[in-house]
């Protein structure tokens, strides 16, 4: 017989994201397959045909693994390597369009937190309420600022 383990619900991931890169640059870092290939074509078609793809299946894998992801799990907001509790976190405020540019270009403030991404047309923006964090806000790119910000107040306790 085999027991299932249940996640407690507070564990949960409430919302989970790569940020994944955009199409254009994977087949742009896809392009250096080809040019290794032609270094190794004096050795042989064959061995230039499998250098040039394998290159090309390194560095594509490489810049997927390397992609930041967010997370909403428990209480803690997750983008990329930082971290923090909701409890710190004012109300978010999901931006698109020229509302997100704005956000992005010269409404980004110089006191804060910043995961942004190129190609990612969203932006969620959350202000830290933590008196000793020398943060002032956590502006994060994403595909769905509706689900993130919407995750962000669902996990508060």
């Amino acid at each position: 017989m085999r027991l299932m383990q249940n996640t407690p619900a507070d564990a949960r991931a409430l919302y989970r994201e790569r940020l994944s890169p955009s199409l254009r640059l994977l087949a742009t870092v896809a392009l250096a397959g080809p040019m290794v290939s032609l270094i190794f074509v004096p050795v042989g078609s064959t061995v230039a045909l499998l250098a040039g793809a394998a290159v090309s299946a390194v560095l594509v894998g490489a810049i997927i693994a390397a992609a930041p992801v967010l997370t909403v799990e428990g209480t803690t907001l997750r983008a990329g390597r930082a971290h923090i509790d909701v409890r710190h976190l004012g109300e978010p405020v999901a931006l698109t369009a020229d509302e997100a540019r704005q956000a992005r270009g010269p409404g980004l403030p110089a006191r804060g937190w910043h995961l942004i991404r190129g190609g990612m047309d969203g932006i969620v923006v959350v202000p830290n309420t933590d008196p000793d964090d020398p943060v002032d806000t956590w502006t994060i790119s994403t595909r769905t600022p509706d689900r993130l910000a919407a995750a962000i107040r669902a996990a508060r306790p």
